[in-house]
């Protein structure tokens, strides 16, 4: 699990510190919830159960360590086991529900106070020890489930897919979320990309695998743990490119030699206005390197990982997680073809979670008929408080400056989607925009025009940005503007889910990972959608998301994350388009130093 920061501490950004930071803030937790035995309601039952009874596992010699995926899943079954969690505010603490339906008639029993933290799980639910071929326990250590995990079903008449979310939300912000196990489905309980790697010399184990007592007691799992043979074996860089057996790309990188490596490709300075797209899998990334973008390492953990999937990752140029494997398909891909990547997505034999989410598909043509705003549900932009925050040095682009990056959010509260179109008349360099509005039943029924889409040819941008979205502005002591970002144009995606239990949210929001919305240069025209429940994260490590302060006096300043700035866009409430953080500048120039104190009971940089 990820860490986090101390109040008041001190934060700087380098630029070897950059990739780490991003790496590790993608990181993804766990969860889960289970039936009351005294109820006469028929309730789930779970079971741990174990894919396979022995793995191979691999440590590579000049980054060792090994992802302890075993290959263990909790299953689902007479109903689907889901979990409610939420907070009234960021005053308030995290609170978890368990939600159980009986055909029409759905019923909830709260969880014990303090029982989950955060959104991303139940910390604590599997016990893991490991013995070596002598019978010496060398690891023993718990470790957090989220059912939103790599999942798959486990007989034939099961739903063919889940309705719950692909992932568990590790945003600081997050306000709400929902975790589930479908009924006839089954979870990894292994964090995969998001797990630590452990310390194992190549040999034979034995784990044992159990759910701990308060879960057990709390939803009514028996006390059956599973045994594993484990197999370690070590590996090296020279002797897979000395057999050509393996592509140096595809094989697992922690996050440290990624940061070694990676660098910052695309930054065009400060002052731009957004970074790279995310690449969602390996194809996606040669996709987006053919596009001008420099090639970029594989993520942290072998692609075969029991991950969670590419969500909550943001924009930025670093890659996202994994995709979710279950392990029958990472043995198959395993045998097949070694450390290459397995193909993902729902075909016969796979519905595991591992979907990359589609854009949506714009309309060929501009809107026809007299532009008009009718009384249906529009959707509610609100922002989230600024994360992330450090002090970097302008990634020597511009030496000699100091600048106060940070990540923002902005998300829709719903109860409608945020749909903006972008049309294309020939010879202009800016599309028309316009927003478009939905009855009950999804069907179009107005529009308006709202602004310009441009075009970004920078490489690592080149896709079309819509303008006034957001804003970003430095505010001092007395909340009086002192500087405003660069940044003002955005290419909407569903990177995070801010809260899945409001009206109408969309549990699989298309478009998470920039992969297919933003367009291209030649494009005639341009669909960009924030869905209900979603937000749209721009990562401190891209151009334009920070304020030059190299002249700026040490003391307290907010960073404002404004939506909608110009109220161009139609909502519900546009007095709730601002938050709020507060940070404290000190240091001298070349080395100023920024203090983040806790905002309420969140704290994160």
């Amino acid at each position: 699990m990820m860490t986090r920061p101390q109040q008041g501490r001190t934060h700087r950004l380098t630029r070897p510190s950059i990739a780490i930071a991003a790496a590790v803030a993608v990181t993804a937790g766990v969860v889960a919830a289970a039936p009351d035995a005294k109820t006469a309601e028929p309730t789930p039952k779970f079971s741990l159960i174990a894919a396979s009874t022995s793995v191979t596992l691999d440590s590579w010699k000049d980054d060792p360590g090994v992802y302890l995926d075993l290959g263990t899943y909790l299953t689902s079954e007479n109903g689907a086991f889901e979990l409610k969690v939420t907070r009234k505010s960021y005053k308030d603490p995290v609170v978890a529900t368990q939600v159980l339906r009986n055909g029409k008639k759905t019923t909830t029993k709260a969880l014990p106070a303090g029982l989950v933290k955060d959104f991303s799980g139940l910390p604590g639910f599997a016990q893991v020890s490991v013995t070596d071929a002598a019978g010496k326990t060398v690891l023993k250590q718990t470790e957090a489930f989220c059912p939103n995990n790599a999942s798959g079903r486990i007989r034939p008449d099961a739903p063919a897919q889940s309705k719950y979310p692909q992932s568990c939300p590790v945003n600081p912000f997050t306000l709400g979320s929902v975790w589930g196990v479908e009924n006839g489905w089954a979870s990894n309980t292994y964090a995969g990309y998001y797990a630590k790697p452990v310390q194992l010399a190549a040999g034979t184990y034995t784990a044992k695998i159990s759910v701990t007592k308060k879960y057990r007691d709390l939803f009514g799992i028996a006390n059956k743990p599973q045994t594993v043979k484990v197999t370690v074996r070590e590996r090296s860089w020279e002797e897979e490119e000395g057999s050509g057996s393996a592509p140096r790309s595809a094989a697992p990188q922690s996050a440290k030699s990624a940061a070694g490596t990676q660098g910052h490709a695309g930054h065009a300075g400060h002052g731009g206005h957004e970074g790279h797209q995310q690449a969602a899998d390996a194809p996606a990334a040669s996709a987006h390197a053919a596009h001008g973008a420099p090639a970029r390492p594989e993520a942290p953990a072998g692609r075969t990982t029991g991950a969670t999937p590419t969500f909550n990752v943001g924009h930025g140029p670093y890659p996202p997680a994994p995709p979710a494997l279950p392990w029958a398909l990472k043995k198959e891909s395993l045998q097949r073809q070694a450390f290459s990547a397995a193909k993902v997505g729902d075909r016969p034999g796979q519905t595991d979670g591992s979907r990359q989410a589609p854009g949506a598909k714009p309309n060929a043509k501009r809107p026809t008929g007299k532009a008009t705003v009718p009384d249906v549900p529009k959707p509610d932009l609100r922002s989230l408080p600024a994360y992330g925050i450090t002090v970097s040095d302008g990634y020597e682009d511009v030496p000699g400056k100091d600048y106060l990056a940070f990540s923002a959010n902005v998300w829709n509260a719903g109860p409608a989607k945020l749909v903006v179109d972008g049309f294309r008349s020939p010879g202009k360099e800016l599309m028309d925009a316009y927003q478009y509005f939905y009855d009950a039943k999804g069907k179009q029924v107005g529009y308006t025009p709202t602004g310009t889409m441009e075009w970004d040819p920078r490489p690592g941008h080149e896709h079309w940005h819509f303008t006034d979205f957001a804003s970003y502005r430095l505010l001092k002591a007395d909340k009086k503007e002192s500087v405003r970002s660069g940044k003002e144009a955005f290419c909407l995606a569903n990177t995070d889910a801010v809260d899945y239990t409001v009206k109408n949210a969309n549990w699989h929001p298309g478009n998470t990972d920039l992969s297919t919305a933003c367009g291209q240069e030649n494009s005639i025209s341009v669909r960009e959608v924030l869905d209900i429940g979603s937000g749209d994260t721009y990562t401190q490590d891209l151009p334009g998301q920070s304020f030059d302060i190299t002249g700026l006096p040490n003391g307290t300043y907010y960073i404002q994350v404004l939506a909608n700035p110009e109220n161009r866009l139609k909502e519900t409430n546009h007095k709730n388009n601002s938050a709020l953080r507060k940070v404290v500048l000190g240091g001298k120039k070349g080395a100023r130093t920024v203090k983040v104190p806790a905002h309420e009971l969140v704290n994160a940089n």
